[in-house]
């Protein structure tokens, strides 16, 4: 089993309440750091065949994030195995730095290093459990979430865009992010050979995603635009300008304005759309790669598409997960307020 890096630039990284990455000082020159001595081995004592399927049924990004976890815990000064008092201590600590999300998966992470050596999990204790819910009823459990880009301001950012190849690039990338209704994860893993071109626009043949680790895959539909910015239009000018015949489609560009073969990370996209916002004038902060999702659903909403026409196009399980992004779309339409004043 290869061993999982640990560096700034990993955007598995959990991120504080000050919205910093949760690094010790020593980690904070960039340089990588073996996470071996903190992985989780879930293939002790199996045969050659069956741990190889125990491998593949783990997530490259689950397998980072168990490592980032154990990373963690271990530099603050825990090990394997650990006692509850231990780890309710390790939560009371960071319980005003961390967000409650972060330390649940922490918890969880936990757990799993424990079951993997065959140990009983002392997460499950009476001790750990009254930790948690302390923190959550004195904290609050509210995440926080990346604010959504509106139609309107996703339009605002491309007209300030120009003709060089990184402008064309970020088009494509916002714009098919955008009418796809794609995670971040899902965007920058397109490869050429997932682009369908039918008569009415685009099928986008998405093999794998985070809801879908069994790769069963779903089809995208993308319809040419009614607008200035198709997004069509806005990827086949940047495959044809880029030269991109089969592999990743969104790919790095240099500050020479050179084409690189290495696909963008995820953080990429966040770091386009921030750069972008700030040269249309628009504050950035509070804004991430995921606004780009959210922007669609919520626009989607404004706009009165159905729930389950949002969900056909971002893969949401179901009316319950878009209800956040439903309930800002419509916080306004028919408010009693309105009736008053």
């Amino acid at each position: 089993m290869s061993y999982n890096r640990l560096t700034r630039d990993n955007p598995l990284l959990s991120r504080s309440k000050t919205g910093k990455p949760d690094l010790n000082e020593s980690q904070s020159t960039g340089a990588e750091t073996p996470l071996d001595f903190c992985e989780i081995n879930f293939t002790n004592g199996l045969s050659e065949k069956v741990a190889a399927y125990v491998e593949q049924g783990l997530a490259e990004n689950t397998k980072r994030a168990y490592a980032a976890d154990l990373a963690h815990f271990e530099s603050w000064g825990g090990s394997i195995p650990a006692t509850d008092t231990v780890i309710a201590s390790y939560l009371a600590e960071h319980a005003e730095t961390l967000a409650v999300a972060t330390l649940c998966r922490r918890m969880a992470t936990l757990s799993k290093a424990h079951a993997a050596r065959g140990l009983t999990s002392p997460t499950s204790s009476e001790l750990v459990k009254a930790t948690i819910k302390g923190i959550k009823r004195s904290l609050g459990t509210v995440q926080a979430e990346a604010k959504p880009l509106l139609r309107e301001d996703l339009f605002a950012v491309l007209d300030r865009t120009s003709d060089d190849i990184k402008s064309i690039r970020d088009r494509a990338l916002l714009l098919i992010g955008f009418a796809g209704g794609f995670r971040r994860s899902e965007l920058v893993g397109l490869d050429a050979e997932d682009i369908e071109h039918v008569r009415k626009g685009i099928v986008v043949h998405l093999r794998r995603s985070k809801t879908d680790q069994e790769s069963v895959g779903r089809k995208i539909g993308i319809p040419f635009g009614r607008t200035r910015w198709c997004p069509i239009n806005a990827l086949d000018q940047w495959v044809n300008r880029a030269g991109i015949e089969a592999g990743p489609i969104f790919l790095r560009v240099d500050r020479h304005g050179s084409v690189k073969g290495q696909r963008l990370s995820g953080e990429a996209v966040s770091l386009v759309l921030k750069d972008r916002m700030a040269a249309a004038g628009i504050a950035p902060a509070g804004h991430s790669g995921h606004s780009i999702r959210a922007g669609f659903v919520t626009s989607a909403a404004m706009a009165g598409a159905s729930t389950w026409k949002i969900r056909a196009q971002t893969g949401h399980a179901s009316d319950a997960m878009l209800a956040r992004y439903i309930r800002d779309a419509e916080i306004f339409e028919n408010n009693a307020v309105g009736l008053l004043l």
